[in-house]
Order: structure tokens, then sequence, then C-alpha cells
């Protein structure tokens, strides 16, 4: 997919939610994620792995992503970060 035409957001500080600010990342950089959760040690090579996920299947190459979780499920980490992709500028794929 292309180039970002803008830093975006989606999400929240409140509790059970997660912030995702997403920022365009120099091309070949793959999919970077800073993740800051207060349930880090348990979860969070999940929270990464959903965060990861949900950027490549909207077709996501080179993107820097920043997460701020306070506890969200991965139903809302998915929402938020596809909510702050396609604000960025980015859309889902055909047929999604």
């Amino acid at each position: 997919m292309g180039n970002f035409i803008r830093p975006a957001q989606a999400g929240t500080l409140e509790s059970n939610d997660i912030i995702i600010t997403v920022a365009p990342a120099e091309q070949g950089s793959g999919i970077v994620v800073e993740l800051e959760s207060i349930v880090f040690a348990q979860y969070g090579d999940s929270i990464r792995q959903v965060i990861v996920e949900t950027a490549r299947n909207l077709g996501v190459v080179d993107v820097f992503i920043k997460a701020v979780d306070r506890g969200a499920l991965d139903c809302t980490i998915e929402a938020r970060t596809a909510a702050a992709l396609q604000r960025a500028g980015f859309a889902a794929k055909e047929g999604d």
C-alpha cells in the first residue's frame, strides 16, 4: 500500500482501552511497534502480534506504531489499530 498521508491516532487512555499512534516510517523499515502496557509482562507479545497482524492485513508495509495499553482486549486493539491506520490514509483492501 502507498505512503501515509498524515500521522494519526485512535483510542483513549481509559481503563480497558488502548491508544494507537501511527507515523510514517522509512521505506524498508517494516512494521515497528513501540509498546507500553500495564500488562506487558503477561500479554506484551500477544498485543504486539495483534497490532502487527492488523497492519499487515491492511497491506501496510512500513510504519511506526506507538501503543499505550490500559488492558484492552484483542478486538479493541485490532479496532484501534485499524482506525488509526485508516485515519492516516490507509484503507482496507478491496473485498474486506
